[in-house]
């Protein structure tokens, strides 16, 4: 099939491919509207502070060194489960269900960036506070750290970082106009009805020499 005859094929079933990507549009775009909720991302950042951390010149390269060492440790310990839990007994949300922590370190850097994602936007923004307080104890506790201190307390964010409706509603789009070609296609390959002389030239792979007109009322 060329893209010619493809172009007249749709052309021909044109309603079809017009209103099936159309009415999934609209349901992916009513469902996430109205079933979808929306998620609040909240967001902070913490320094780590080694327990040998000194201005001296002479030690701070070794000191450097040690806590940016550290920084991966803590970056773990955040997501452990004894300080997920421990959050999740604070805030009243066990195992911080409904929740997804998110914590990014680089190993040149003693900062650590932490965000939670969530249905609301205080408690998102609750769980980054507690989470920061209570590593700093934890890992004062098993590390060699002096302390894990927050650059900026968390806030909760006004505006909804997700779902993306529009990117949902315009996937369904594009996957009903798809979908329509398809069947489209699909329903032509299928039918073997010969509906004029191209047909049945194509059908049977010889010429048409002649036609037959159709008389009616005539000799």
């Amino acid at each position: 099939m060329t893209l010619l005859e493809l172009f007249r094929l749709l052309k021909k079933h044109l309603q079809i491919v017009v209103l099936l990507p159309v009415a999934c549009a609209l349901v992916v775009g009513l469902y996430s509207a109205i079933f979808v909720r929306n998620q609040y991302t909240a967001t902070s950042s913490m320094y780590v502070l080694a327990q040998n951390d000194s201005s001296n010149s002479n030690s701070l390269y070794s000191d450097l060194n040690a806590s940016q060492m550290l920084t991966n440790d803590v970056a773990k310990l955040l997501k452990s489960d004894r300080i997920v839990s421990q959050v999740g007994s604070e805030v009243g949300i066990e195992g911080l269900k409904g929740y997804s922590v998110s914590v990014t370190s680089e190993t040149t850097s003693r900062v650590i960036a932490l965000s939670v994602t969530g249905p609301d936007p205080q408690t998102a923004a609750d769980i980054v506070n507690k989470m920061i307080e209570d590593v700093s104890g934890v890992a004062q506790s098993v590390m060699n750290v002096e302390s894990v201190n927050p650059v900026d307390m968390a806030q909760a964010p006004e505006k909804p970082s997700g779902p993306n409706r529009l990117l949902y509603t315009l996937v369904a789009f594009v996957a009903g106009l798809f979908a329509a070609i398809a069947i489209v296609v699909v329903s032509d390959m299928l039918n073997t009805k010969v509906r004029g002389s191209e047909d049945l030239e194509e059908l049977v792979d010889v010429p048409i020499i002649g036609r037959i007109p159709n008389v009616q009322g005539g000799r």
